[in-house]
C-alpha cells in the first residue's frame, strides 16, 4: 500500500468510528465474525460497473440493489452499480464513509421464510454521483461499454415529458438527462447498435418503460436531434416495463437503531429495513435476460414478455388499497398498518374493501382464485410484526395515487354495479377530511385533526388551502368531484356517490371515524 493510500485508508478508519463504535466500512466487515449476518466477499470490489441507477431511495436499495448484490455473490452478473443522486443538495456522507455498503435488515413473516431478522451487507454500490455536482462524471459513464443497463426510481412524478434542452448542466427532468446522457454515449460510441442500453423505469406509472420511451423521443424531437440519433435511439434501446413490489418502511428508529448497533457491533446510518416477500416483474424476451444474468439469482425476478397482470394486482389492491385506508386510519388514531390490522373494526372494514369492492372491478380479466392468493399473501405481509410501515409516509402525493391506484377500479365499479361503493366512498371522504388545510407555514402546508397538527404533501395542497374557508358547503364537494384534471373524469355524476362522500366526510369532520367504520362493518349500505 503506497503511502496515499495508507493516510485515505487511515483517514476513514478514523472517521467511521462514532461514539466508541465503528460504522459498518470494508475494515469492519472484515472484522465482523457474527455467522448470522451475510457478509460481502471483499473481491466483490474489484467487479467492474455495469449499472447506472438514477436515485439513491431506500426501494431501490432494498430490492433492485439486493437482487445484484445476491447475484454478484453468486457469480452470476459480475457487476456494481453507479448510483446518480437525482435531487438537489450533497451526497449525504455515510455513503463515502461506509464505502457505499449498507445492511438489508430481512423481517420474516412468510411461509417458509426465515424466522426473525436476516441481515445482508450489501455491496452493489460501487459509488454515488451528484447530478447537480458531478454531472461531467455522470456523462462519462456513458463512454463505459460494461454500463449496459438503466434503472431508475425517480417517483410517480419524475416520468413525464417537460419540454427542456438537454444541453443544461445537467438538464431539470430525469428523462432529459437520460436523453443527454444517451446522446453523449451515441456520439462516443458512433452511433454503434451494440452500444443501446436496456432501461428499467421502476417508477409506479402504468407501462412506464413505455411511457419513458415516448418521452425520449418526444424530447428529441424537441432538440432536433439528427435522425442517425432517433433511429438508434428507437431501435437500439429498450425501455422495458417493470414493476417492483416490497415493502420498505426505510431506516431503524432510535430503539431500533440502538438494539442493531448492541445485537451486531457496529454503526449502519444507511441501514434499511424490509420484509421478506419481494417482487421485481420485467417486461422483456431472451435477449433481455441474457443482458439481466442477476434474474438467475433470484425466482422472484420474473423477465417475461407481458407483464400487466403482476401490475394490476400490485396496484389496485395492495396499492389501491393502501392509500383508501391510509387517511382512514390516521383520523382513526391508527398509526401504522399493523396498528389497523390489529384493530378489528378496521381490519374487517379493510379485507371488506379488497374482497368485495375492489377485487369484482379491477379493470383487466382476473381469475377470481388468483386475486384472491394475492389478497391473502397482502394480509399476511400486512400483519407482518416486525415491519413497521407508518400510514403518514403512504399520504405523500396523496391525490395522484388516488387517481391512478382507485379512480379506474371505481370506474368499473360503476360500469358493473351502479351504485356507489360504500368503502370506497368513505376512502374518498377520509382522503378530502386528510386534505383539509389549516394553514401554511415557509411553504408548508399544515392540516390538524382532534389537536394534532400534520403536514400535508401533495402537490394539489394549494387548491386546498385556497378553498379551506369552504370545506363545510356543499360546493367543496362538487368542486373535488368534478375536477376531472385530477380524476381524468367527473366523480361528480357518478349517480349516489357525491351524497355518499358528503355523508361520511360530515361525519369525519365531526371525529366520527370509528362510528363510521362499525356502522359500515354492520350494514354496508349504511
Amino acid at each position: 500500500m503506497d503511502n496515499g493510500s495508507r493516510k485515505n485508508s487511515t483517514r476513514r478508519f478514523v472517521t467511521s468510528t462514532i461514539y466508541g463504535m465503528n460504522t459498518l466500512n470494508w475494515q469492519q466487515v472484515a472484522a465482523l465474525n457474527d455467522p448470522s449476518i451475510h457478509k460481502p466477499a471483499a473481491d466483490i470490489r474489484l467487479l467492474p460497473e455495469k449499472v447506472l441507477q438514477f436515485g439513491t431511495g431506500i426501494l431501490l436499495r432494498a430490492l433492485p440493489d439486493y437482487f445484484i448484490d445476491k447475484a454478484n455473490r453468486q457469480q452470476l452478473f459480475n457487476g456494481r452499480i453507479v448510483v446518480v443522486k437525482s435531487t438537489p443538495g450533497h451526497i449525504p456522507a455515510a455513503f463515502q464513509r461506509q464505502d457505499h455498503l449498507y445492511t438489508l435488515l430481512i423481517q420474516g413473516n412468510q411461509p417458509q421464510a426465515l424466522p426473525g431478522e436476516e441481515p445482508v451487507i450489501c455491496a452493489a454500490i460501487s459509488r454515488v454521483l451528484a447530478a447537480h455536482e458531478d454531472w461531467d462524471l455522470v456523462l462519462a459513464c456513458a463512454t463505459d461499454p460494461n454500463i449496459r443497463i438503466i434503472i431508475s426510481n425517480t417517483t410517480e412524478a419524475g416520468i413525464r415529458y417537460e419540454p427542456e434542452t438537454i444541453t443544461q448542466h445537467p438538464p431539470a427532468s430525469y428523462p432529459a438527462r437520460l436523453l443527454a446522457w444517451l446522446y453523449h454515449r451515441f456520439c462516443y460510441f458512433k452511433g454503434n447498435v451494440t452500444a443501446g442500453m436496456v432501461i428499467i423505469p421502476t417508477e409506479l406509472v402504468p407501462e412506464n418503460g413505455t411511457l419513458l420511451k415516448k418521452i425520449l423521443l418526444d424530447l428529441a424531437a424537441f432538440n432536433k436531434m439528427s435522425p442517425a440519433f432517433l433511429d438508434w435511439l428507437q431501435e437500439h434501446n429498450n425501455c422495458c416495463n417493470s414493476l417492483v413490489d416490497r415493502i420498505v418502511p426505510g431506516t431503524p428508529h432510535a430503539p431500533a437503531r440502538l438494539l442493531f448497533e448492541q445485537r451486531y457491533g457496529y454503526k449502519d446510518e444507511l441501514a434499511v429495513i424490509t420484509e421478506q416477500y419481494a417482487l421485481w416483474a420485467i417486461e422483456g424476451d431472451d435477449r433481455i435476460r441474457e443482458i439481466l444474468s442477476f434474474h438467475r439469482a433470484d425466482e422472484r425476478i420474473i423477465i417475461t414478455p407481458d407483464i400487466e397482470i403482476y401490475r394490476v394486482l400490485k396496484l389496485y389492491l395492495l396499492n389501491g388499497t393502501h392509500i383508501l385506508c391510509c387517511g382512514l386510519a390516521l383520523l382513526s388514531g391508527l398509526s401504522t398498518v399493523q396498528e389497523a390490522m390489529e384493530d378489528p373494526v378496521f381490519s374487517h372494514y379493510l379485507q371488506a374493501l379488497m374482497y368485495e369492492e375492489i377485487m369484482p372491478a379491477i379493470p383487466y380479466q382476473l381469475r377470481a382464485h388468483v386475486a384472491a392468493h394475492f389478497i391473502e399473501n397482502i394480509l399476511l405481509r400486512f400483519r407482518n410484526p416486525h415491519i413497521r410501515h407508518a400510514w403518514i409516509d403512504i399520504t405523500r402525493q396523496y391525490t395522484r395515487k388516488l387517481s391512478m391506484r382507485v379512480v379506474p377500479v371505481l370506474l368499473q365499479y360503476y360500469s358493473q354495479f351502479k351504485t356507489p361503493p360504500a368503502r370506497i366512498a368513505l376512502g374518498i371522504a377520509a382522503w378530502i377530511a386528510w386534505m383539509g388545510v389549516t394553514e401554511k407555514k415557509e411553504g408548508r402546508y399544515i392540516g390538524q385533526y382532534q389537536g394534532l397538527d400534520y403536514e400535508i404533501m401533495d402537490e394539489n395542497a394549494e387548491w386546498f388551502y385556497n378553498n379551506r374557508h369552504r370545506k363545510d358547503m356543499p360546493e367543496y364537494i362538487t368542486g373535488i368531484l368534478a375536477n376531472d384534471k385530477w380524476w381524468g373524469a367527473n366523480l361528480y355524476i357518478l349517480p349516489g356517490l357525491p351524497e355518499k362522500v358528503t355523508q361520511y366526510y360530515l361525519h369525519l369532520l365531526r371525529n366520527e371515524a370509528g362510528a363510521l367504520l362499525r356502522d359500515i362493518a354492520v350494514d354496508r349500505e349504511k
